[in-house]
């Protein structure tokens, strides 16, 4: 166990290591920060102080080591834009985009897997191809559209539900938070459905899919030639051996839920990760698009480790030595 969480813990390393030499790459060669923050009425004298201030006189290779020495002392560099650290800007708008990811989350979970097991046990029935339809909506449809046409029915039409922003919020443990007040959950809806009916529309089809071929398996029929109740044989027997790859999917989308809210967060107007890094993006704020790409590494290495050991847990079969 030791070894084999030291063996990750430095494959995560070299990651790391090669996601800052992309992404410091990528974000250097793409456009002038200079010609978004200096007028373009400025001299050439104060044009060319900005370039120093900001080291883009020196080769990039410098730069770069530079960078990952500022780096290894928590230092990823301030933004051109709020002149603060932008790791600690970062900081400030992960919880805001970590709720909604956990809302979309817990919906898919809770939505997506009793309608899937639901289709795989009665796959002729009329409810379960309707489900399956949805489905398939849920993959083709595009968010930025669906987002759009919940906003039109809900808000506008209807006036259910807000649209706009998070609403009030509770400050826990330093960090604020929607989902413990009642406007922040009206907020919070909208957004989350729309963020996760993708996931929903995968876990359905993946629980359904395992559903119709454990049904068949050996160990199904014993289990109902002992006479153990269908409910029992549902939990235990199917349910648990199809979680494997549920877990992985969402596991593993979790991860791509917080990096790509982009498109959510622009059209509900959340202030979260996506929407900072699509305006510091519109101004090339170097450091604020580092930050949050490194960040967002950071989050899926863990998640990984996290569903590699709850691997484990559903199967005792699935060693750590094996995966090595």
């Amino acid at each position: 166990m030791i070894t084999w969480l030291i063996r990750r813990l430095f494959q995560a390393a070299l990651v790391l290591l090669s996601m800052t030499v992309l992404v410091f790459i990528g974000v250097n060669v793409i456009g002038n920060p200079v010609d978004i923050m200096i007028s373009p009425e400025a001299t050439q004298d104060v044009r060319q102080r900005a370039i120093e201030a900001l080291g883009f006189d020196q080769p990039l290779w410098r730069q770069y080591l530079t960078f990952m020495g500022n780096a290894l002392q928590g230092d990823i560099g301030n933004s051109y834009v709020y002149n603060q650290p932008a790791f600690d800007i970062i900081l400030q708008r992960l919880p805001a985009t970590l709720e909604l990811a956990l809302v979309a989350l817990f919906l898919s979970v809770v939505i997506g897997i009793p309608l899937g097991l639901y289709a795989g046990l009665y796959p002729d029935n009329l409810l379960s191809k309707a489900i399956m339809a949805f489905s398939i909506l849920g993959f083709s449809l595009p968010t930025f559209w669906v987002g759009l046409m919940m906003i039109m029915v809900f808000t506008v039409m209807l006036g259910w539900l807000p649209s706009i922003g998070r609403g009030e919020t509770v400050e826990v443990l330093g960090m604020r938070w929607s989902f413990l007040t009642w406007d922040g959950i009206q907020h919070l809806i909208l957004p989350a459905l729309n963020l996760s009916l993708y996931k929903i529309s995968m876990v359905m089809r993946l629980t359904r899919a395992g559903v119709r071929e454990t049904i068949s398996k050996d160990f199904v029929k014993f289990a109902r030639a002992k006479g153990l109740s269908p409910r029992r044989i549902i939990l235990v027997h199917v349910l648990k051996n199809i979680m494997i790859p549920v877990v992985t999917v969402i596991g593993l989308g979790f991860g791509g839920t917080i990096a790509f809210a982009v498109v959510t967060e622009s059209v509900f107007a959340w202030p979260g990760m996506g929407k900072l890094i699509i305006d510091s993006i519109n101004v090339l704020d170097r450091p604020m698009i580092v930050a949050y790409l490194m960040m967002i590494v950071i989050i899926f290495v863990t998640i990984n480790l996290i569903v590699d050991l709850i691997y484990t847990t559903l199967d005792p079969r699935v060693r750590l030595e094996t995966q090595e």
